[in-house]
């Protein structure tokens, strides 16, 4: 190394910045600074110097620290404003996690109703659909255009959609209604994430994003109570109508508010005129499609076409063959791509995609198989069924807002995932154990331990790649994580359902052979009752019950899968952040 020194003024030290290229630049105010000798010995401090700039800069929200005499520093929001926007984009991360299940205890009304028993399927599936083939797109949209504005825009969809499905005269009605809902779903809860990073420091988003996501899943696990109350006691439709009531509750206080942006945007004009560039269309219609095919070929298969028919071959032929093209071209774009490989290469956010995407898993195997078990095995209605996933509901919650406060203060992230995967497995391999007779204190427990962890690791994704991107980049990586949020689950809901008619249908012969296979599996998880023989029902129980062991060790390998991609989250300690930030704030000229 050559033994010359490069000279700067303290000032061009810490205006460098890092540019979206990912190169360093210098800014020179072209006045007689002090001037600082950089020499081999002084490297290190230099870098360290370099480093806290460039954390500065992210944190006041600027593209670089030369032009923070140009611009105004970021706003951050603070008391009753901040607690009326926390509390809005709570309730619409509630709403739109109620929607994906809420719908499931009112579909034997709707079934009923229209006499469209063979569109079941499409009630759940049209909603996720919607929200998977939009969701990628979202990080593009929230970076091009005001955070606020598309965060409504978003909401606005969503309650169109939550009108159109309470308003259905049809069934088909009622399947745009939802696939509306989803894509106006599909920017709710990333859009919350992105306000919540741009209203408060870094050092205070866990707790609120711990809280957010909370909330969230309280929708996921009570939305069978609130469903079957609406179904059993009034209609079916206020299932959707009650979103909008609480609508309003959520839009009042974002459109009236302040919300800052995450960086510096073009006016929408502006961005409109090249709306090609800015949001890539052509790696959007490449994408999809791929992940409409595979959720209809995950649909189908088993259900309306057998696994190795035709259709579900052809599926997901085209959606593997769709798939290698968009990657293709998704790296030809580069950065501007849909999801740049620049960001979702990087271990962190891979790693955290997957225990996000893993942990999901886990919570809709749980929501959506303990009511079968309280409802076909211990035969408590659907009301009552709400009421037992009581531990699950008080257990995330707490331990959500719980490890976003103590994450601030130990400052890693994986301990607290890595916990999450331990506990999850565990209480869901107990699940395996309930049998028609198990006392309430062990299927309680078990709830107790499973949600404990799952709550504790559920936001440790999104505190990880807010941490290990900027603030430009926050939205294409958020994007990517609920993306894999939403397909993970969606896999993995499949594979649980095809084990349990598997399942059901090889032990209710060996258990109980005076029955008519068929029609127990017609007749449904709540209705079997009604054609079984009181004398033969205690062992079509037991069927049900072994089957639903085997979903369980699914669910419990999928929190396994947690823990595992849990140790690549990142080892840096978070509070170091902060440290250099404050230091560098404090030694601004």
């Amino acid at each position: 190394m050559s033994d010359t020194t490069t000279s700067y003024t303290k000032t061009e030290l810490v205006e460098l910045h890092v540019k979206s290229d990912g190169h360093l630049h210098t800014t020179n105010d072209g006045q007689g600074s002090e001037k600082l000798s950089r020499s081999e010995k002084d490297q290190e401090s230099e870098k360290d110097l370099i480093q806290t700039s460039h954390e500065y800069a992210e944190a006041r929200n600027s593209p670089n620290l030369g032009k923070a005499s140009e611009q105004d520093t970021i706003q951050y929001v603070t008391g009753a404003k901040l607690v009326s926007i926390v509390v809005s984009i709570c309730l619409a991360a509630f709403l739109m996690l109620l929607d994906t299940s809420i719908v499931s205890t009112a579909i034997p009304a709707i079934s009923d109703e229209f006499h469209s028993l063979q569109d079941i399927g499409w009630y759940s599936a049209a909603y996720n659909l919607g929200s998977a083939s939009l969701q990628p797109l979202t990080g593009k949209i929230y970076n091009c255009f005001s955070l606020k504005w598309t965060f409504i825009t978003f909401f606005a969809i969503f309650e169109i959609g939550s009108a159109l499905c309470g308003a259905a005269q049809s069934s088909n009605m009622l399947i745009v209604g939802r696939a509306v809902a989803g894509a106006g779903a599909s920017g709710l809860l990333s859009g919350s994430i992105i306000i919540i990073s741009c209203c408060v420091p870094l050092h205070r988003r866990p707790p609120l994003i711990g809280l957010v996501q909370g909330v969230a899943q309280l929708g996921t696990v009570i939305a069978p109570l609130i469903g079957g109350a609406f179904t059993s006691g009034y209609t079916w439709r206020w299932s959707f109508y009650i979103n909008l009531p609480i609508g309003a509750i959520v839009a009042i206080p974002i459109l009236t508010l302040h919300i800052p942006d995450q960086m510096g945007k073009q006016p929408a004009l502006k961005v409109l005129s090249k709306i090609h560039h800015h949001l890539d269309l052509i790696g959007f219609a490449l994408l999809a499609p791929a992940v409409i095919q595979l959720l209809l070929a995950l649909e189908y298969g088993g259900n309306q076409f057998a696994w190795n028919s035709s259709q579900v071959i052809g599926l997901f032929i085209g959606a593997f063959a769709t798939l290698a093209v968009w990657v293709l071209w998704n790296n030809y774009k580069g950065d501007d791509g849909l999801l740049p490989f620049s960001i979702m290469r990087r271990r962190v956010v891979w790693s955290s995609a997957l225990n996000y995407s893993f942990q999901m898993s886990t919570l809709f195997g749980t929501s959506y198989w303990l009511p079968i078990y309280f409802q076909a095995i211990k035969g408590v209605s659907a009301i009552l069924s709400g009421v037992y996933l009581l531990p699950t509901i008080l257990g995330q919650l707490v331990f959500a807002v719980l490890a976003g406060v103590l994450v601030s203060r130990v400052g890693y992230i994986p301990p607290f995932s890595i916990y999450a995967g331990v506990l999850m497995s565990i209480g869901c391999g107990l699940f395996s154990l309930l049998r028609p007779d198990t006392a309430t204190g062990k299927w309680v427990g078990f709830q107790i331990i499973a949600s404990c962890g799952r709550g504790a690791g559920l936001q440790m994704p999104i505190v990880a790649v807010q941490n290990a991107v900027s603030q430009k980049d926050l939205s294409p990586a958020m994007a990517f994580l609920l993306w894999a949020q939403y397909i993970g689950p969606t896999i993995f809901l499949t594979l649980y359902n095809t084990i349990f008619n598997a399942s059901l249908k090889s032990l209710l012969p060996k258990q109980a052979p005076n029955v008519d296979v068929q029609a127990v599996l017609s007749a449904g998880a709540r209705h079997f009752r009604d054609v079984v023989d009181p004398r033969d029902l205690p062992n079509v129980l037991i069927a049900y019950s072994d089957s639903l062991d085997r979903v369980f060790y699914l669910v419990a390998s999928a929190g396994v899968g947690a823990f595992i991609a849990a140790w690549g989250m990142g080892w840096q300690d978070t509070r170091k952040n902060v440290k250099e930030i404050n230091q560098a704030k404090n030694d601004e000229p």
